[in-house]
């Protein structure tokens, strides 16, 4: 049998091979526009936006304080004020047990658990039962018929306050896990920041890939709008503050005082709605990192995702705006400005290699725009996903996160004020 030409010949020598790929790169470089001093001007002013971006996000972040920052021991110290947890449930199946077990484990002496069952129809109630365990600290109640011109969640919130026994109230999601330590951090902390009302921002858990591409692209949204602590607590207008309606804490005086969830009852983000209510009064709304302590997984795949992001993006968003009914009619495309930003960068950048690679024209100046617009987008998505503990390779999804939080621009301003969620339709104020 005749040899083969491997076997004649032997592999490519390696210095070959270096040769050969040091000679495509040239050849790249080569095909490359030409950079005069007023396209790299105009190039680097055009992408100014973009590279400031994460260096703003870095600085707005560095204000904010981390539950990591209080002592353990400061955790269960005296003065140890009851602590009252309402934890709203509708059809909660696959987290309710979890959610439950998780808090039960706290170390913070005195507590109680109100979970409000909101009437589901997936076992949610003997499920949280089951948890439960005979814990005396938890009570399971049934929400009470939905009366008109509320929401579900704000309803039951209301329903399981009516049960709560404690001098400081912690509403939270059934889709989070608590540390042992994280009531006591919160106690503290909110002592700390002389907040009425603080908020707490979690380790974000995703599963696929959608998760992955999304949850930094809205998170990086909500930090862009509303800054870190400083700027929420230093804040001279309700718009300007903003809360994390998985897991706050404010005083029973004060909930009582402005009428419980009764001012939200009627708006899709209750949650920026409190924070607005509370800071209205001239009280502090304050933020803090607890990536240590709380961890939620808010969404399970694409569907949950575009009906979850859907319901909050037009109808919510609309109340973070300044201004009057000029900006709140121009929304819709202050909106859409946000996805468009992110890809185009990246659609951009593709279409100018493209056309270097098969001798088309691109200006010098279009691509250095693009290549640093996307570099900047690439850093803050990178930076995002260390900060949640997440590998910083993911920021590579960020084209991916861009396109689908477009499309559910699209869809929630399509919809308008129209909110469906855990099978009941609602119209946001």
């Amino acid at each position: 049998m005749a040899p083969s030409a491997h076997q004649r010949h032997g592999p490519l020598p390696s210095d070959a091979v270096s040769r050969h790929l040091s000679s495509m790169v040239l050849s790249t470089l080569s095909s490359l526009p030409p950079l005069s001093l007023l396209s790299a001007t105009t190039a680097a002013v055009a992408a100014a936006p973009w590279i400031a971006a994460p260096i703003v996000l870095a600085a707005r972040l560095r204000t904010t304080p981390s539950l990591d920052d209080i002592a353990v021991a400061a955790t269960t110290e005296a003065p140890v004020p009851r602590v009252s947890i309402v934890l709203p449930a509708r059809n909660e199946a696959a987290h309710i047990a979890a959610c439950i077990r998780s808090i039960r484990a706290s170390t913070w002496p005195d507590l109680e658990l109100i979970v409000v069952d909101d009437h589901s129809t997936d076992g949610t109630g003997a499920l949280a039962r089951e948890a439960a365990d005979g814990d005396p600290r938890v009570k399971i109640v049934n929400a009470p018929a939905l009366p008109a011109g509320w929401f579900g969640k704000q309803w039951a919130c209301q329903s399981g306050a009516a049960h709560a026994t404690g001098s400081l109230m912690l509403f939270t999601d059934a889709d989070t896990r608590h540390a042992p330590d994280l009531v006591g951090r919160m106690v503290r902390m909110r002592e700390q920041r002389g907040a009425e009302l603080l908020s707490v921002a979690g380790h974000q858990a995703m599963g696929t890939v959608w998760e992955r591409a999304v949850q930094p692209s809205v998170f990086t949204l909500i930090l862009a709008r509303y800054g870190g602590a400083a700027a929420i607590e230093q804040a001279t207008h309700p718009r300007d503050v903003v809360a994390n309606g998985q897991c706050f804490m404010l005083s029973r005086q004060v909930y009582d005082a402005i009428g419980g969830h009764e001012p939200v009852r009627g708006f899709v983000a209750e949650d920026v709605m409190m924070a607005q209510t509370i800071q209205a009064r001239g009280q502090r709304v304050s933020l803090a990192l607890g990536i240590g302590q709380l961890s939620t997984r808010m969404y399970d795949g694409l569907g949950s995702l575009m009906k979850g992001w859907g319901k909050n993006m037009y109808a919510g968003g609309r109340h973070a705006m300044w201004g009057g009914a000029l900006v709140q009619w121009l929304y819709p495309l202050l909106l859409l400005s946000f996805p468009l930003g992110i890809l185009m960068p990246f659609v951009v950048l593709a279409w100018c290699a493209v056309a270097v690679i098969t001798g088309g024209g691109a200006g010098a100046a279009l691509l250095l725009w693009s290549a640093a617009s996307s570099a900047a987008i690439l850093a803050a998505f990178a930076a995002a996903n260390r900060l949640n503990g997440d590998p910083v390779r993911r920021a590579l999804l960020a084209p991916l996160g861009g396109a689908i939080v477009l499309a559910i621009c699209v869809v929630a301003i399509a919809r308008g004020n129209n909110v469906r969620w855990k099978d009941r339709g609602y119209v946001s104020q």
